[in-house]
């Protein structure tokens, strides 16, 4: 796996529940919440799942909105649950925003080469790739609003982790240097995106083959680069076969699917007979 972080000779264990699994070759399995409601966080974490994804760059709060975030954040840490945010670009104050609001997982999309993608990952992290990195010290949900500003700049590197998209066509083109960008935690494919990018101008153009040669060629060099992958599966055999293969990070629903999946079944059951 790409070296994450420093311990300073600490060996100190993670507090981010998905980076621990990962980093001893286990894998995680969460949720959407499109609701962006922390009482569906709370109910996935007496669940038992391992996170929940934020969506921020389809939909939810501005990644600004700091107030926002440690809502989310706050209920998260009331039943132990991850967040994995996505924010909506790899933007280096974003990144600063989130992790100071307390969230310690970050997903950055829309990135197609390494340059793009390393200040980003560098904006996380108190020390970056042997040298200062480039998180401010401030006040914030993340720091403990200051309560213990020095040990949170020695300690706070060990709890973040960044991962980024492969979801376009010139991302696979460049996928062995962007999983060579330090610190890099995980990589999470975007099928869905990347067959639009493969439609030659026509969104409406599928190609089913090259997606599927996609996503196995990001799975052998993740797997090749020591980088944990992942993506999003809500067929549990599929989910299951998808850990086999050697994906860490599976997303297995959302919380509007499968109210709309369960009620729609029972509705159907309970009006069968009315017709």
């Amino acid at each position: 796996m790409t070296d994450t972080g420093t311990d300073n000779g600490t060996n100190k264990q993670t507090n981010n529940a998905i980076r621990r699994a990962v980093e001893n070759d286990k894998p995680v399995f969460g949720t959407s919440a499109a609701t962006f409601s922390p009482t569906m966080i709370e109910v996935f974490g007496e669940l038992g799942l391992d996170f929940v994804w934020l969506d921020l760059e389809h939909g939810g709060p501005s990644p600004y909105d700091s107030t926002a975030l440690e809502e989310l954040t706050r209920a998260a840490d009331v039943v132990d649950i991850e967040l994995l945010v996505r924010i909506p670009m790899p933007e280096p104050s974003i990144v600063r925003k989130v992790v100071d609001a307390g969230v310690r997982t970050v997903l950055i999309p829309r990135v197609e080469t390494a340059e793009e993608l390393r200040p980003a990952i560098e904006a996380a992290y108190f020390s970056y790739d042997g040298d200062v990195g480039d998180r401010g010290v401030g006040i914030g949900r993340g720091s403990r609003w200051a309560g213990y500003a020095d040990s949170h700049v020695g300690d706070a590197d060990e709890d973040v982790l960044v991962g980024t998209m492969i979801e376009n066509e010139r991302a696979l083109d460049n996928l062995e240097s962007i999983l060579s960008v330090p610190q890099l935690g995980f990589a999470f494919l975007g099928p869905a995106d990347m067959e639009m990018s493969m439609s030659g101008g026509d969104p409406l153009t599928k190609s089913p083959d090259a997606v599927a040669d996609g996503i196995d060629t990001t799975l052998e060099a993740c797997l090749d680069a020591g980088v944990p992958a992942g993506r999003i599966l809500n067929d549990p055999d599929a989910a299951a076969d998808a850990v086999d293969d050697g994906f860490q990070i599976v997303r297995i629903g959302d919380d509007i699917g499968a109210v709309r999946q369960v009620l729609s079944d029972r509705l159907a059951t309970v009006t069968a007979g009315e017709e």
